[in-house]
């Protein structure tokens, strides 16, 4: 295989603005491509993006005037733009190149091998950062790092080539042992943490006292357990307190994703959360109140928008 040199970024969300700011620090704007249709790009290039502050010098290109495949794609749109973003690319994705995505929730990364290879995709969780977007104006702090893996079985070879390029430019990743326990795990941190936010309209610091988004956020956490038992994956009370630690300690005026979607009145990711865990628990007869109160409550919110 040969080495990593270009990287594709498509969508310019939190993490997208995050990872096109590091990769571009390390690499050089010419060595990645911020990645859209023209219409978009030309949006881009004339409203501009700020990171923490400061006005991103990025390689806004069209995606169909890219003739080559990139050495590293990486999809940080929402859930319900993935399947747009992938015929966007598909054209820029060779034999060699490693597909990662940013997404929430555990589907993307069959999405994505079903659209290419599955050997192709590297699994990856976005963990540890607190990201807030308000218009074009991204604000991360901590960074936080990229968890990454293949399943077990899985030819290993892009995850390979991805940590050694990582590993090159000290980008910061995690190998965990189990990548798809972790995912469940973070699967089981967005259910509890970003719906509850949204659901009592509040930022990190309503989910980190006493009351009801908290006891909230548990409940649906303690659910997620129980499904992923069913599933046969390992999660328990051991991981619900993980997360906790990490809510409690980002700053108290950040927000999770699904609060500022709210606040924006945009479509959230609560189908992959709540609406994940309430198909899985009805095939195994398994009763989820908690997801089931906050499913209907968001759908309410948002149909008011």
């Amino acid at each position: 295989m040969n080495d990593i040199q270009t990287v594709g970024v498509i969508g310019l969300g939190a993490l997208g603005t995050l990872y096109a700011h590091l990769l571009t620090e390390a690499l050089g704007r010419e060595h990645v491509l911020v990645l859209a249709d023209s219409r978009r790009v030309e949006r881009y290039r004339r409203e501009g993006v700020t990171f923490n502050g400061e006005l991103q010098d990025f390689n806004y290109t069209d995606a169909a005037a890219v003739t080559e495949p990139v050495g590293l794609l990486l999809f940080a749109v929402k859930f319900g733009g993935l399947d747009s973003a992938i015929e966007t690319c598909r054209h820029l994705v060779g034999p060699d190149t490693t597909l990662v995505s940013v997404l929430n929730g555990i589907s993307s990364e069959q999405v994505l091998g079903a659209a290419f290879s599955p050997e192709q995709v590297v699994w990856c969780v976005a963990q540890k950062m607190s990201a807030l977007k308000e218009g074009n104006h991204v604000t991360v702090s901590p960074l936080g790092e990229l968890a990454l893996g293949v399943p077990a079985g899985q030819d290993d070879r892009h995850l390979r080539q991805l940590t050694a390029f990582f590993d090159s430019i000290a980008f910061p990743y995690s190998l965990p042992a189990d990548i798809a326990t972790h995912m469940w795990s973070k699967l089981l941190c967005n259910t509890g943490c970003n719906q509850a936010a949204m659901l009592y309209q509040c930022g990190y610091g309503g989910l980190q006292v006493p009351g009801e988004a908290r006891d909230t956020m548990l409940g649906a956490m303690r659910e997620v357990v129980t499904v992923a038992n069913a599933e046969g994956v390992r999660l328990s009370e051991k991981d619900i307190e993980n997360w906790v630690s990490i809510i409690d300690s980002f700053p108290a005026g950040g927000e999770p994703s699904m609060r500022q979607d709210g606040k924006a009145h945009r479509k959230s990711e609560v189908e992959l959360f709540s609406g994940t865990i309430r198909r899985l628990a009805r095939k195994h007869g398994i009763a989820v109140p908690v997801n089931d109160r906050i499913y209907e409550q968001v759908q309410a919110m948002e149909a008011a928008y």
